[in-house]
């Protein structure tokens, strides 16, 4: 059960490992185009056809029709990576349950954005984690976990690609300890005492970025949303005009900001656009986007703004 590229890896190491996939589910088709006309299958979907594997779409999951035809299959075992939450009927309908491939060294960053929000909190390291579905989202026993360094330059796809594969990895590895077990491998429940980071899904607003923030916050928030969503801001025109304007690479500078106020754009040398931020630091922007043009290195982005020092962020 999966529906995005971060769930395929896990699904081609199944296969090619003889595992007997009887089936996939995965969302139904999404809209795509300008009108919607288009349906765009999931690549989970792409996959699973791909290798001749039955494929359910379920719009919801108690769906009784959807629910005699899960069963007809016999799975004594299901694996969920990167999917929606599942009612009881579903989770405990197998032999073996129903485990899960997180993409986080649990408890820490439960939900659905997980490798995202480790970013942005500057973590060091995150990992993978499976577990077994309970009634609640992410808090099942833990099966096995394996950890992740996060470089301090990495990015969100850096860290996604890893994941990814360590996530075939390691469900691998719990399959071959529940195989070992019986279907029944040693499990341990969660540490509900710990200081707990959550990792809520991401929407446009989430993305926006706070200034205020001291330079390393801001920097981190930058790499924790690029390539994708992207973080954004508001750039302001001399004549109070705002156009968005996405960052999706910057650095912190080690610069004098003086009395400037948060928000202020200046220039370092002739190619070095930093901007003001929170606790008198400097964040210099090196890969940006301004709505309706292209991504493109600041320097390109400074060769048409030619009065940037007059624009200010907010």
């Amino acid at each position: 059960m999966g529906t995005p590229e971060f769930a395929v890896a896990t699904l081609k190491m199944l296969v090619e490992q003889r595992y007997n996939v009887v089936a996939v589910v995965t969302q139904p088709d999404k809209p795509v185009g300008r009108h919607g006309s288009v349906l765009q299958p999931s690549a989970v979907k792409q996959y699973a056809l791909a290798q001749g594997l039955p494929v359910l779409q379920p719009e919801k999951m108690k769906d009784p029709e959807f629910i005699a035809q899960l069963r007809s299959y016999r799975a004594n075992l299901q694996v969920v990576v990167a999917f929606r939450m599942l009612p009881e009927v579903v989770w405990a309908m197998p032999e073996y349950g129903t485990f899960n491939v997180h993409a986080a060294l649990l408890p820490q960053y439960r939900g659905a954005a997980p490798i995202n929000w480790a970013i942005i909190n500057g973590e060091k390291q995150t990992g993978v984690t499976t577990f077994f579905l309970d009634h609640n989202i992410d808090t099942g026993r833990i099966i096995m976990q394996l950890p992740f360094d996060i470089p301090e330059t990495a990015d969100v796809e850096y860290v996604y690609d890893g994941l990814m594969q360590l996530g075939a990895e390691i469900c691998r590895q719990t399959l071959e300890r529940i195989v070992e077990a019986g279907g029944h491998p040693e499990s341990m429940p969660q540490d509900e005492c710990a200081t707990l980071h959550t990792a809520p899904k991401i929407f446009k607003e989430t993305c926006e970025i706070n200034w205020e923030q001291p330079a390393r916050n801001v920097y981190n928030f930058v790499r924790g949303l690029s390539p994708v969503p992207g973080a954004w801001t508001r750039l302001v025109g001399p004549d109070g005009k705002e156009t968005v304007l996405k960052v999706f690479r910057s650095q912190p500078a080690d610069l004098a900001v003086g009395s400037q106020p948060v928000g202020s754009l200046f220039l370092s040398g002739k190619q070095r656009l930093c901007v003001v931020c929170g606790g008198q630091s400097a964040i210099e922007l090196t890969d940006v986007q301004l709505a309706g043009k292209k991504r493109m290195a600041v320097r390109d982005f400074l060769n048409g703004m030619k009065d940037i020092e007059c624009y200010r962020v907010k």
